[in-house]
């Protein structure tokens, strides 16, 4: 869970609420891919609930997904299709959120675009650190592994944790139904 902690604590209340409101809230039944690799993307999606398997065309399962992952990121970013198949090893509940709509969000607020980027820029940098570790280039540790090392993250990002919680907390409820 704690990698949505990443997104939502360099976001204000104000922006988070934007996300809730402008995505649209999904479940996703066992089995069923919402990202099939090499294929265009026009959506990323915030993994609320449930738990999903990433393949990889002969190499097979390469990491699974629990609350509060983002899916379809990198082609936010690069616009480049997925490298990797996204599936559903549980029923799932995600809000997806289409690139368009975020896109034209970023370009008519840039406060809220320099934030969301920073948070992406977070999100990719923690899970390229752990490919590496993975890769074994330093101390072995599992892609899922949801112990804080101690060099993981600056102050900076750590601060926002606590506030990030409350955030996913409240956005749970309101798109579960529960507020």
């Amino acid at each position: 869970m704690r990698k949505v902690l990443y997104i939502l604590g360099q976001l204000t209340d104000r922006e988070v609420e934007w996300l809730a409101a402008n995505g649209t809230r999904r479940t996703i039944l066992k089995g069923q891919t919402i990202v099939t690799m090499g294929q265009p993307l026009n959506s990323i999606f915030f993994l609320l609930d449930g738990e999903m398997s990433v393949t990889v065309d002969r190499i097979g399962e390469i990491a699974r997904l629990k609350s509060g992952e983002i899916v379809g990121e990198m082609s936010l970013i690069d616009a480049s299709p997925p490298s990797a198949t996204v599936t559903a090893f549980a029923e799932s509940k995600v809000l997806e959120l289409s690139k368009d709509k975020l896109n034209e969000k970023m370009s008519a607020d840039l406060e809220f675009a320099a934030h969301f980027y920073k948070a992406i820029a977070i999100f990719l940098s923690d899970r390229l650190r752990k490919t590496i570790k993975h890769l074994g280039y330093g101390e072995p540790v599992t892609m899922d592994d949801e112990a804080l090392q101690p060099d993981e993250l600056d102050e900076s990002v750590l601060d926002n944790v606590y506030l990030a919680g409350g955030r996913f907390d409240r956005m749970l409820k309101k798109l579960m139904g529960s507020e």
